[in-house]
């Protein structure tokens, strides 16, 4: 949690004897402090009880006692471990809502740590992601229907994003230790399964504008992938599951190795998945609706992730991350209307593979200063194949592949200006260059084909400026923190753009704490948008709702613009954070936010039916052009297709219309978000309770004139409402975790007037026992056995348009229905 009191600030404690991994995090609760270990480190050891008034060292302190463990600062937090892992630890804190290390953080931080997840029953990151409340299932993720639109939504690769408030997965910046990845397929979005569970340490999500931080892509925010470091051991995991309705076998096997030496630590991590598909057949409301149709496809993957990290000399450190993923993905459509896929059925492959790495050497120099030379470099592949069955005959149906290639080299440091008032004035300054390359081969024709790059240079700086603290009893209130950063980029042939970013942490008394935040963020346009080469359309006009002669045609001209400019936003939000110190460990915030998205990228023409008959779209159409205009106009397209059947004559062309894609996009998200925790001894054990809820509401206009939609609450787009409550019992080995999620209605505004379709709310329930590490060949076992959806609620049904629809909003439900899984880990 973002630090919010000094080391002196003293209050009383009462704390039970408990797992010392339980005590450390009440701690960092009632001190608003962060505490960062690794739970293999300190594994099942018992803390004292706490009784009695302390400052926070000397809670930490006394919590560690005889334990042969140690803390040492961090920023304004502390990391616990032993001596050996401290050492190579030291100065590696990842930073995700600031890039200076130890800064409290103006923006609402979410963090998913992977015990958490294990005790909820999660096993993969898009588990984690997918129990998010802030984050939709649109965007590129599995098992997204053929009916998604293609902007809200597509399944290529059997990959999974995250896509914070429904922006899309291109607005939602995701990291790898700080750095960045490689795009996955056609769109700007990161494949987050690509990274083995056992590797991940936590998952930081800052639902806040972030491009002043981290630059294009974090207009909803930035996400934080942090893989494990100072890991000793090996731990090895075996996870069976699959839905009661049939369908979704999941198999799961890892291994993660780690050891620790006197000036570094490195760490290896290795899994294999496999999920066989859903059919149609197995679910009572698709098998009438969509007989044949793959649901959710099959899925296998092996990942490996790997760190190291070494004090090359005294104050310098080496540290490096990488991954390497393949997976290969496949469905089924019918071809025929009753699902006999023996009859006539499309059968589509897809094979990923993606790697990267993050090296960086970092020199620690007097006053608190660190400088950062680092880097990454990624490549992904999403290669994929169509085949028509008929019978025994098999037809092609064309393949191909996307490449993405992403390189960066920045220069960064963070340090102490001087000793203000309310304690130490910091900076980070940086400066870098990044590279992005894309391309795309497809048998289909020249229209598919794309290979371009994208380069961009940008500098930041970010100030974190404490005006006064708890120590100084000032009669203005217990604390004061400004936060003032700011980046400039440049894209050439596209444009520069600057994004500031403003904070405020304002604490009246120990109980309440106040934070705002107001910036800019931007997103630059994908290579696919610009650089995916032009089709030409020869279409009788009375398709566009042309009331002209008998044999009127026109041309209708799709495809990239080479002239796009980044995409805009203006975001802003204020929280009210309620930690009562009468009431130690609960915390209750609520956060609202407002962001104001133009400039977007979008096809201007929503309905092509009404491109000459409305006059919304006028500014799109050229009328009774010239044979000149006509010939420009097909020249800007790699081909011509003809949709008349009677050949192409200059002289019935009526019109042109150009759907492009422009900027002239708005959108309009705004909302609550609710986060609450508490925790309490209860007899033996600890119970915990706690609640992520978000309201949201959204609109959008795809140009000037045009009517302005509702996107929050319809279908393919996130719901109004999403929540997750859990309530949590544990002692030294057990633990018992019970989840409720709802996710709500939406309308499906296809039809007039709009049916409603039901939320869900599928309830979890996960238990856990632990063996001691003292118990001999049967100790360090982990057990976990969980229902997912425990009481099997299914999605409702929808109007399908045909035979390859998915007969429910597959952005927002889930038809896994009921999961039962086993999971069995072993510390050797």
């Amino acid at each position: 949690m973002p630090a919010a009191a000094q080391s002196g600030d003293r209050q009383v404690v009462h704390l039970p004897s408990q797992r010392l991994s339980k005590s450390l995090q009440e701690l960092g609760q009632a001190y608003h402090r962060s505490v960062s270990a690794d739970d293999a480190e300190i594994g099942q050891r018992i803390a004292p009880a706490l009784d009695g008034e302390f400052s926070f060292d000397d809670a930490i302190s006394a919590l560690l006692a005889g334990s042969g463990l140690s803390a040492s600062p961090q920023g304004d937090g502390m990391v616990v471990g032993s001596s050996a892992a401290r050492g190579a630890d030291e100065g590696s804190i990842v930073v995700t809502g600031s890039r200076i290390r130890g800064a409290p953080v103006a923006s609402t931080t979410l963090r998913y740590d992977r015990e958490t997840a294990r005790n909820a029953g999660q096993s993969t990151p898009a588990d984690v992601i997918r129990a998010i409340p802030q984050n939709f299932g649109g965007g590129q993720n599995a098992g997204i229907g053929s009916n998604v639109p293609n902007s809200k939504g597509a399944d290529v690769g059997g990959g999974s994003s995250i896509n914070l408030r429904g922006l899309g997965s291109d607005a939602t910046l995701t990291l790898l230790d700080g750095h960045r990845l490689s795009y996955d397929a056609a769109l700007q979005s990161v494949d987050v399964p690509a990274i083995p569970f056992g590797a991940i340490d936590r998952i930081e999500i800052v639902p806040d504008g972030s491009s002043a931080l981290f630059g294009s892509d974090a207009v909803a925010g930035v996400a934080n992938i942090i893989l494990r470091r100072g890991f000793q051991g090996l731990e090895t995991s075996a996870r069976i599951a699959g839905s009661t309705d049939g369908g979704n076998f999941q198999q799961q096997y890892g291994a993660t190795l780690g050891q620790v030496w006197s000036s570094g630590s490195g760490m290896i991590s290795y899994e294999y998945a496999r999920t066989t598909p859903i059919d149609a057949d197995q679910r009572s409301y698709a098998r009438d609706d969509a007989p044949g149709v793959t649901l959710f496809p099959y899925l296998r993957h092996h990942n490996l992730a790997a760190t190291f990290e070494e004090q090359v000399v005294p104050d310098l450190t080496f540290d490096m991350g990488g991954l390497y993923n393949i997976r290969w993905r496949k469905s089924v459509l019918p071809l025929d209307a009753t699902g006999d896929r023996s009859v006539s059925r499309y059968d589509e492959d897809h094979r990923s593979e993606s790697w990267g790495v993050t090296p960086s050497l970092t020199l620690s120099l007097p006053a608190d200063w660190e400088v950062t030379l680092g880097g990454s470099y990624g490549w992904n592949k999403v290669s994929y194949v169509g085949t028509f069955v008929y019978g025994a005959s098999e037809i092609d149906a064309g393949s191909g592949a996307y490449r993405n290639r992403t390189g960066n080299i920045e220069l960064s440091g963070n340090g102490k200006l001087f000793d203000g008032p309310g304690g130490p004035v910091k900076l980070a300054l940086g400066g870098g260059y990044r590279e992005n390359r894309f391309s795309r081969n497809d048998t289909g024709g020249a229209s598919s084909h794309v290979d371009e790059s994208q380069s961009s240079r940008y500098v930041f700086g970010e100030f974190s400026i404490p005006v006064f603290a708890p120590e100084q009893a000032s009669p203005l209130g217990r604390s004061l923190d400004f936060s003032l950063a700011a980046r400039h980029e440049r894209y050439p042939g596209v444009g520069s753009v600057t994004t500031p970013k403003l904070g405020v942490i304002y604490s009246p008394t120990g109980d309440v704490t106040l934070r705002g935040s107001w910036g800019r963020s931007f997103r630059a346009p994908t290579l696919y948008e610009q650089y995916t080469p032009a089709s030409a359309y020869l279409v009788n006009a009375s398709a566009f709702g042309a009331a002209g002669p008998p044999g009127a045609t026109a041309i209708l001209i799709s495809g990239g613009n080479p002239q796009l400019k980044p995409e805009r936003a203006v975001n802003w939000s204020a929280s009210l954070e309620l930690h009562p110190r009468a009431l130690a460990g609960a915390r209750l915030q609520l956060t609202y936010f407002d962001i104001r998205y133009r400039d977007r990228i979008v096809t201007p023409i929503l309905y092509t039916s009404q491109a000459l008959s409305n006059p919304l779209y006028a500014a799109h159409v050229t009328t009774d052009p010239s044979a000149a205009e006509q010939a420009q106009a097909i020249g800007r397209a790699v081909d011509f297709v003809d949709g008349t059947g009677r050949g192409y004559d200059p002289a019935s062309v009526i019109a042109i219309v150009d759907n492009s894609n422009v900027n002239a996009g708005k959108q309009r998200a705004r909302g609550v978000d609710v986060l609450g925790s508490y925790s309490f001894r209860t007899g033996r054990g600890t119970t915990s309770l706690s609640v992520n809820a978000s309201y949201l509401d959204s609109k959008q206009q795809l140009g000037a004139g045009q009517p302005v939609t509702q996107l929050a609450g319809s279908i393919f787009n996130p719901p109004h409402f999403r929540g997750r409550g859990e309530a949590g019992w544990s002692n030294d080995a057990f633990t018992a975790t019970l989840a409720v999620n709802y996710i709500g209605p939406v309308r499906d505004v296809r039809l007039s007037p709009a049916p409603r379709i039901d939320g869900m709310l599928p309830v979890d329930l996960t238990v856990r026992y632990r063996t001691g590490e003292e118990a001999g060949l049967l100790g360090g076992l982990d057990l976990i056995a969980s229902a997912q959806n425990l009481f099997n609620d299914k999605p409702s049904s929808i109007q399908v348009r045909s035979i390859f629809d998915s007969p429910y909003d597959s952005t927002n439900y889930s038809p896994f229905g009921r999961v039962l899984s086993l999971t069995i880990s072993k510390r050797w």
